[in-house]
């Protein structure tokens, strides 16, 4: 199994999503030997948002480009071919102004290219990423899961939508949420983040066995 962990939050290693993530990564891919893990962090490397060169580049012939947007259309397409690539993919966020960072919406940007990774026929859009199983690990202040602040979540819909337009539809949402509101919290959004991690990891190592 290859795995793709892609992680944006700004506040490095005090980040509740990339922690999480980076966990269920790392066990995801213990699970055996021959699992391999890319990460793509966005916040020490960000790619670029999109500009005209990017917006002409990619429909113009590779002959055809400028080398301004040779570049920017070969960022994108090393970051279709690490999508491509893997079988799990893991996408870390903070939850920031009601959504997601604008780190991993540049990254959604770059992913989501006609003819690439969607298609239009006769019976309309078609997503063209299949077969691959997503886990988005958000974490949030305050708790949108449940209760009045649903509405304000416009993180995972979004997120939803999107992968689901590109073919990924098969996603789980594992939520650290709440850790805005003290000490106790943080520890049990982690410890319920955790027990998910935990146990998304031993239902693959238990595939994982009865495939051997």
């Amino acid at each position: 199994m290859s795995i793709l962990l892609v992680t944006s939050s700004p506040r490095g290693d005090a980040s509740h999503s990339t922690r999480v993530a980076t966990d269920l990564a790392r066990k995801l891919a213990a699970a055996d030997p021959a699992n391999t893990l890319v990460v793509r962090d966005l916040v020490a490397n960000p790619l670029p948002h999109i500009d005209p060169d990017y917006a002409t580049g990619i429909y113009t012939p590779a002959e055809a480009r400028t080398p301004r947007q040779a570049e920017v259309v070969g960022v994108s397409d090393a970051v279709l071919d690490e999508l491509f690539a893997a079988d799990t993919v893991i996408l870390a966020t903070g939850f920031i102004n009601f959504n997601i960072s604008s780190t991993l919406k540049s990254w959604v940007d770059h992913v989501a290219r006609s003819g690439k990774t969607f298609a239009y026929g006769e019976g309309g859009p078609k997503g063209l990423v299949n077969g691959k199983k997503v886990y988005i690990v958000l974490a949030s202040g305050g708790i949108y899961s449940e209760g009045a602040a649903v509405q304000m979540d416009h993180a995972i819909p979004y997120l939803r939508s999107v992968l689901g337009f590109l073919g990924m539809t098969d996603v789980e949402v594992i939520r650290v949420e709440g850790v805005g509101m003290g000490a106790d919290a943080v520890a049990a959004a982690l410890a319920k983040a955790t027990a998910k991690v935990d146990s998304i990891a031993a239902a693959n190592a238990d595939r994982a066995a009865v495939a051997a």
